[in-house]
């Protein structure tokens, strides 16, 4: 008897009556709305190709469920916005990218100027405008105090030049908000940091596509030489650019560390064992069965977790512990999902399980890169060392 499918929407239970309305109602769209192209792809799929599926859940009003009613979002609860997360991602669907809609968005809700929220937010909910995040650069990655992208004042701009790499989109986006240095000279550091947002069209950029070791070119890096960029574009008060971007960060690991993204692995694991037999193999049924134990006892931290920081009132420990666990969960899942695959899991090649392809070795090299995404896991760990348990350096 084949094993059961791990699905998503066990993650969470619906607490009331109202929620499991709403995801009753979300299942029935999203199977009548849904581009079965985009389903269950073994490969990235691109800005361009994923903007029809945006322009539908944002003309269905679904498109930014955390973002207030009155800039143009849902207003939606905690759990709806779980719930209408899960649903898209239980059937392989892919979710809209994160940067505009889950990154600079809700910043340009809580600091930006109204002439900002005017300009930017009505094209990043109608997926018109790709937003990327400009913060690493060759001498800082998970360490940003030491990034070097300076701008000086010059009139009514700011002159820009340095160096951003590891950008998500960036040879598909329009806008960029980065990190620049705005005083070399402050103590600390991190105190002579903006946050501007950057036209990529403007004169004096370059941008060159990277490609992973999966394949593909999901990131870029860009070359600004002198780059003028009106001073209507700082986000947040001058040389305060450390304080604005750790609002972000706090959100972005529980975005990388969500759950669900061990969960759609585990879950391709059984399917790929079933077919190689690994199902009937004592060791790795042990191993499932110990990843499908933590993964539940993780996905109800989360919940925790997330209503907390819901309601500002998370400890800071919690989105350093999460980036960090859930990131290694779904490291164990993509390992699981290559021992599945058997004498298949070495080959970077697709394997056809029912009507859905999948990639183990693609799989496992796309989980290795959050162990530095959103700040690496050493980072995270000593963050929590210094700032929670107090111990010395």
């Amino acid at each position: 008897m084949p094993s059961p499918t791990w699905d998503n929407t066990t993650l969470f239970v619906d607490d009331n009556p109202a929620d499991r309305a709403f995801r009753h109602e979300v299942r029935e769209w999203v199977g009548e709305n849904l581009p079965v192209a985009l389903c269950n792809r073994s490969t990235r799929i691109d800005p361009p190709e994923l903007k029809p599926w945006h322009r539908k859940l944002y003309e269905r009003g679904w498109i930014a469920p955390h973002w207030p009613k009155e800039y143009g979002g849902m207003g939606a609860t905690l759990t709806q916005q779980i719930i209408l997360f899960e649903e898209i991602s239980r059937v392989g669907a892919p979710t809209p990218y994160p940067h505009g809609l889950n990154f600079i968005g809700p910043l340009i809700i809580d600091v930006g100027t109204p002439e900002q929220k005017a300009k930017h937010l009505p094209p990043i909910l109608t997926g018109d405008t790709t937003w990327c995040q400009g913060y690493s650069e060759a001498g800082a990655g998970s360490d940003l105090v030491r990034l070097e992208t300076r701008a000086e004042p010059d009139g009514d701009h700011f002159v820009v030049n340095g160096h951003k790499m590891w950008t998500t989109n960036g040879h598909f986006a329009d806008w960029m908000f980065a990190l620049v240095r705005t005083d070399r000279n402050a103590t600390p550091r991190h105190a002579g940091i903006s946050m501007l947002l950057i036209d990529l069209k403007s004169p004096g950029i370059t941008v060159r596509p990277i490609q992973t070791i999966k394949g593909d070119a999901e990131f870029a890096e860009e070359f600004l030489v002198d780059v003028r960029v009106p001073r209507e574009n700082l986000l947040g008060a001058l040389n305060d650019g450390w304080k604005v971007a750790n609002r972000l960060l706090g959100s972005e690991r529980f975005t990388t560390g969500h759950p669900r993204n061990a969960a759609v692995l585990l879950n391709k694991a059984r399917q790929v064992a079933e077919l190689t037999g690994a199902t009937r193999e004592a060791g790795f049924l042990h191993r499932l069965a110990a990843l499908e134990i933590d993964l539940i006892a993780f996905s109800a931290y989360y919940r925790h977790a997330a209503a907390l920081h819901g309601e500002r009132r998370a400890p800071f420990s919690m989105a350093p512990v999460i980036k960090i666990v859930g990131g290694e969960l779904g490291q164990r899942a993509s390992e699981l999902l290559v021992e599945a695959a058997g004498g298949y899991g070495a080959l970077a090649d697709d394997v056809r399980v029912g009507n859905h392809v999948i990639n183990p070795a693609a799989e496992m090299f796309e989980m290795r890169r959050v162990t530095v995404g959103s700040g690496a896991v050493e980072i995270q760990r000593n963050i929590i060392a210094k700032r929670v348990l107090g111990l010395p350096s």
